[in-house]
C-alpha cells in the first residue's frame, strides 16, 4: 500500500484485482472507529499524539497503536518537531475519502435525501 507515487495512468496498467485489493485494505483500516476518528482529525491538519488522543477520546496507548498501523500501511506520515512526533495524512485522497464517509453518516443520521 505504501508504494509511493505512481506515474500518471499507472492505475490503467495494473490488474483490476490489485486495485480492488488495495482499496479493500484501505477501507478495512478505516472500518475501525478510532482509526476513522484519527483520520478525520488529521484531515483538518497535522497533529501530535496528545492532540489526536484528545480528539478521538481513546487511551493514549491505543491511539499510538492505531497510528502505528496507519503509518505501517502508508496512510499517514510523520515528522519530528523537537521532541514531538507530528502526524499527517499521506495525501488528499484520504481526506476526501473520510469526508465522504462522514457525509454518508450525516445523511443516515439526519435522514437526508440522497444526491450526487
Amino acid at each position: 500500500m505504501s508504494s509511493g507515487t505512481r506515474p500518471a495512468g499507472a492505475q490503467d496498467s495494473q490488474v483490476p484485482g490489485d486495485r480492488l485489493e488495495v482499496a479493500a485494505s484501505v477501507l478495512a483500516l478505516l472500518a475501525d472507529r478510532t482509526r476513522l476518528a484519527l483520520m478525520e482529525r488529521l484531515g483538518r491538519g497535522e497533529a501530535d499524539v496528545t492532540t489526536l488522543t484528545e480528539a478521538c477520546g481513546a487511551a493514549r496507548p491505543s491511539v499510538s497503536q492505531h497510528l502505528a498501523k496507519l503509518r505501517l500501511a502508508g496512510l499517514v506520515t510523520t515528522r519530528k518537531d523537537g521532541r514531538r512526533v507530528v502526524y499527517a495524512l499521506r495525501h488528499g485522497h484520504l481526506r476526501r475519502l473520510v469526508d465522504e464517509a462522514m457525509n454518508v453518516a450525516d445523511h443516515e443520521i439526519g435522514s437526508l435525501p440522497p444526491h450526487d
